[in-house]
């Protein structure tokens, strides 16, 4: 019965910390109407994350004329870790459970020696716990432009030259952090859900423009996975089988030879020019382009708009497969909005450019990471010097820690 009890409070709890998370700052009684909860449930459940350092107090309200206590998320009281890998580059992204971002840092990388770019992840994941040292943390995730095997923790992608690449296992070696709180995704899986964290319509569709297009479906606000987490390699699907450029799968015409990142760039410059440059960031060399499209600058635009036109090919088949509420082009896709995405028209769907850039993966991994605390607030522990309460089941438990 108390382990009845105790799975209930933790359910709670990660109820009421998701309320505030979508709605807060909220009174006791706004918290208990949007929770379904009632208002003697909610109390303690209330006391109990403010010792935890979870929330905490925010100002009064007023509803029916009379006052309420405020209630929010504490900025900076748990962070997640999100890291990304792309060819020549590693990124790592701090968020807490507002979805603020307390850090951003980029490294340049040899990425196509695993090794090496397992130590400089490693690097990377050390000075962002230094860097939020004062905050508890959740976890670290990575997001891999290729497939993640969730089971194993490990990476096959082939822009990095990486295959059966044991991440977890490698960043626990080096950290000495535990295995448990490390995990790989696919990145346009984590942009998705980033996506789908800031705006949560039940269905959407992430496409990421990168050297690999992949992309992150929800549906029924569910992220659609496939049988074995391979769902999303739409830069495969053949859109020109007879005429088309062989692709690096083998197959000819596949649709990342026509708008994957790659395919564009080769399209806009010869490979002596600066754009084809792997020391340079993305964002870099799309800042480039953009300043030659708005010159004017032939070459440039013809390859924007032969791009925008295969773009659109594949899109009104995603659209007629998939259905979705809201179309969400990221990547470089978006780094050109105005010439490859304000040209999309896909019926009644929206399409529209993504706000978080070349990091969403990287948000979407900080994500995965804190959902650890948001499935169960109680794996952080009550704080030192708090009050206890008064529940009779209160400390009946071992207590977590993500410290």
């Amino acid at each position: 019965m108390q382990a009845q009890t105790e799975g209930r409070r933790e359910v709670n709890l990660a109820l009421l910390l998701r309320t505030l998370r979508a709605r807060g700052p909220l009174s006791r009684a706004q918290l208990a109407a949007g929770s379904g909860l009632s208002k003697a449930t909610v109390s303690p459940l209330l006391t109990n994350l403010e010792q935890r350092g979870l929330t905490q107090r925010a100002g009064t309200t007023t509803t029916q004329g009379r006052p309420g206590q405020l209630i929010r998320l504490r900025p900076g009281a748990v962070c997640g870790i999100g890291l990304d890998v792309h060819p020549g580059h590693l990124g790592a992204t701090v968020t807490d459970l507002t979805g603020e971002v307390h850090l951003r840092r980029q490294a340049g990388c040899d990425t196509s020696a695993p090794e090496h770019a397992l130590d400089q992840l490693a690097d990377l994941t050390r000075k962002a716990l230094m860097d939020v040292a004062t905050a508890d943390w959740a976890g670290v995730t990575v997001a891999i432009p290729g497939r993640a095997d969730r089971t194993t923790g490990t990476a096959t992608a082939t822009r990095l030259r990486w295959r059966d690449v044991a991440v977890v296992d490698g960043l626990a070696a080096r950290t000495g952090l535990p295995i448990t709180r490390l995990d790989i995704d696919n990145e346009a899986n984590l942009a998705a859900c980033a996506e789908h964290d800031t705006d949560p319509v039940d269905n959407l569709v992430y496409l990421h423009g990168d050297h690999s297009v992949a992309a992150g479906v929800i549906a029924n606000g569910v992220l659609v996975r496939g049988a074995d987490n391979r769902a999303g390699e739409v830069g495969h699907v053949v859109l020109d089988p007879l005429g088309g450029t062989y692709c690096a799968c083998g197959t000819r015409g596949c649709w990342e030879t026509q708008v994957g990142l790659d395919a564009f760039l080769h399209a806009c410059a010869p490979l002596h020019d600066q754009v084809h440059n792997p020391e340079l960031a993305q964002g870099e060399r799309m800042s480039i382009l953009r300043t030659r499209a708005e010159r004017g600058d032939a070459r440039t635009l013809d390859a924007l708009h032969r791009t925008a036109a295969a773009l659109s090919a594949g899109l009104s088949v995603l659209t007629s497969l998939l259905n979705p509420q809201k179309i969400v082009l990221g990547g470089y896709f978006a780094a050109l909005q105005d010439w490859l995405v304000a040209p999309q028209k896909q019926g009644k769907t929206p399409v529209t450019a993504s706000t978080l850039g070349f990091a969403a993966g990287a948000r979407g991994a900080a994500l995965a990471a804190l959902r650890r605390v948001l499935d169960d607030p109680t794996v952080v522990p009550v704080k030192e010097g708090t009050p206890k309460q008064d529940s009779p089941h209160e400390g009946a438990r071992q207590e977590g820690t993500v410290a």
